[in-house]
């Protein structure tokens, strides 16, 4: 049974027309891929331009004759009811509907239609497969946080049972919780790790606390891959010793899918079948190849939804041995995420906040920006930045979050601003620590 193809295929994506489409795109001779992507581009912006209100309204005209005239989407400008942003023909009820994590402090809903979904998941299995990890067979570890409400842990629990993933749930990682994932790897055959990098580093720290390589533990193990986080080299190096087996680095974003992945002669490749990725100067202007800027991004194949020149956050840098066919991410800055250690030693990777805020990330637009400072062991704040104070409502809401991801009896303090500090590269880090 191919329970990947199939969990897609129940929820309506047309994962076979999908794996064909890239198949054929990845035939494409590198000497015509330019025309390629060129033609894609154009093909996406005058749709949108056509059929999508918010969008025609965003460029300012109706018309363009050079690429660099495209208006440069941020996520701000994205903060608005998603009905306002859907185009023709497409509805909640008829695209897929996500929420962005909010780890760069900037949340919003977005939409993808059904066939560029699946195409997002197409490239996914094809570049697992780079590494002999079947989506349809191979067993996943998965260390992620999961919905704790009834319904949504519910549907996570049955999406995990038909896609071959097993939930390892990171808003606890301390030596007793870290004691049970090490008993599921001596009893199950797991083929791969995926998950947040802090807490698949944290749990390779364990191992070696224990002199054990998991791959003896779990001999049918074959890879860990880490997204969502910045992995330094000195941590894939750990992990890769303790767990027996290589460890690749995954790019990606919930809202345009797969951006770069790791292959065997640890390149990492950025996805140019389905998205188009520029490296931008703070004008706008694409810089040199080995040059760093900002990572802009355009869904060649959302229809639902317009992703064209998207800002996701990051910066970065492309290698001068990139083409346009096999470009190569040489560098990503940013991504890093602290990790919160409470009064009863529980360890909490930052981006399980993602589940605390996900309580706010409502669809008005009101909620602008935020961030979350751990001050002590008990005490945390939040500076938010929106039109109007967080109603009592809200604020119990985001109480009752933390007790339910993080901990009981924290101590939580609201603080509205007018702007947030933020990084040099203008970016924000959702959550940090002052321990």
């Amino acid at each position: 049974m191919d329970w990947f193809k199939l969990s897609l295929q129940l929820n309506k994506f047309p994962i076979n027309r999908a794996q064909k489409v890239l198949q054929e795109i990845q035939k494409i001779p590198a000497e015509n891929y330019e025309y390629y992507l060129s033609e894609k581009r154009w093909e996406i912006v005058e749709y949108h331009l056509n059929n999508n209100h918010f969008y025609k309204n965003f460029f300012g005209k109706s018309s363009f004759s050079n690429w660099n005239e495209v208006p440069v989407m941020a996520k701000t400008d994205l903060q608005q009811k998603l009905e306002n942003r859907l185009s023709k023909g497409f509805s909640k009820s008829t695209a897929y509907i996500g929420k962005t994590s909010g780890s760069s402090g900037t949340p919003f809903i977005f939409a993808k239609d059904k066939f560029a979904h699946a195409l997002s998941w197409a490239g996914f299995q094809d570049r697992y497969q780079w590494h002999d990890i079947d989506l349809n067979k191979s067993l996943q570890a998965r260390f992620y946080g999961i919905p704790l409400d009834f319904y949504g842990n519910i549907q996570e629990r049955i999406k995990d049972r038909i896609s071959l993933r097993r939930r390892f749930p990171i808003f606890d990682l301390s030596e007793k919780k870290m004691e049970k994932f090490l008993k599921r790897f001596q009893k199950s055959n797991f083929s791969y790790i995926n998950g947040y990098t802090s807490a698949v580093l944290l749990f390779a720290k364990f191992l070696k606390n224990k002199n054990l390589i998991l791959k003896e533990v779990c001999p049918n193990l074959k890879l860990s891959i880490v997204t969502s986080e910045r992995l330094f080299e000195e941590d894939k190096k750990l992990m890769k010793a303790v767990f027996g087996v290589p460890v690749v680095n995954e790019y990606g974003a919930s809202e345009v899918g797969l951006i770069a992945f790791e292959n065997k002669e640890n390149e990492w490749i950025v996805n140019s079948e389905d998205l188009f990725v520029e490296i931008l100067d703070k004008n706008n202007n694409p810089v040199p190849n080995g040059t760093e800027g900002r990572i802009v991004i355009t869904s060649l194949y959302n229809k639902a939804h317009s992703m064209i020149r998207y800002d996701i956050g990051d910066t970065g840098v492309l290698s001068k041995k990139s083409t346009l066919k096999k470009p190569i991410l040489e560098k990503l800055i940013g991504r890093t995420n602290d990790i919160a250690t409470l009064p009863d030693g529980k360890v909490v990777p930052g981006l399980t906040f993602y589940y605390v805020t996900k309580s706010i990330i409502e669809d008005n637009g009101s909620i602008k920006e935020f961030v979350i400072n751990q001050n002590t062991q008990d005490s945390f704040k939040i500076e938010y930045v929106s039109q109007i104070d967080f109603s009592e409502n809200q604020k119990q809401k985001i109480l009752m979050a933390i007790e339910t991801y993080v901990g009981k009896n924290l101590k939580v303090i609201f603080e509205r601003k007018d702007k947030l500090t933020r990084s040099k590269s203008g970016k924000l880090k959702q959550f940090t620590s002052d321990l």
